[in-house]
């Protein structure tokens, strides 16, 4: 057997393995974060907000008490965080909440959070419906889409045409 061969399957192996583990080690942390996210619904709370401004900050500049900054592992601190400053009730606190409705959060609008300590896990609009933001397309779909409306536009002429011909020739 060529020695190609055997450094080719000991290649494919070692790759095998490290999906293998890839996939145990995921369905781990997988388990671990629907656990989290359990136990963070159990204690969670409905409260009145007006949002006053929103961003997206490292934890040691977010203002977050320190006892916070504490629990929080090493290597997420220099790390962004969304951020938003609210008023609940009396008072104007600094609470974290989930990436995924951080866009959904209007400023300057008064909202109803489910809300775990100064952890923001849901919005729903209070007085009207949530405004969801359209997404900005990229450079290549805009491209694609004037390349469609160009395209329809040449293809309708085609069609008005080859009537007006079919009606010359009748």
């Amino acid at each position: 057997m060529p020695t190609w061969a055997i450094v080719l399957i000991i290649v494919l192996a070692v790759i095998l393995a490290a999906l293998v583990a890839l996939m145990i080690f995921g369905s781990k942390m997988q388990k671990k974060s629907e656990k989290a996210q359990a136990d963070m619904m159990v204690g969670a709370q409905t409260y009145s907000i007006l949002v006053i401004d929103k961003k997206m900050m490292k934890l040691s500049e977010a203002g977050f008490p320190q006892v916070v900054v504490d629990q929080t592992p090493k290597y997420l601190r220099r790390s962004k965080v969304p951020v938003v400053k609210a008023k609940i009730g009396p008072r104007v606190l600094s609470c974290m909440c989930d990436a995924k409705i951080f866009d959904l959060i209007p400023v300057k609008k008064e909202v109803k959070a489910l809300m775990n300590g100064i952890y923001i896990i849901d919005v729903k609009g209070l007085r009207s419906g949530l405004d969801t933001n359209v997404e900005k397309k990229g450079f290549f779909a805009r491209l694609r889409a004037k390349a469609g409306k160009k395209l329809d536009e040449a293809n309708a002429q085609k069609a008005a045409l080859s009537k007006e011909s079919k009606k010359k020739n009748k």
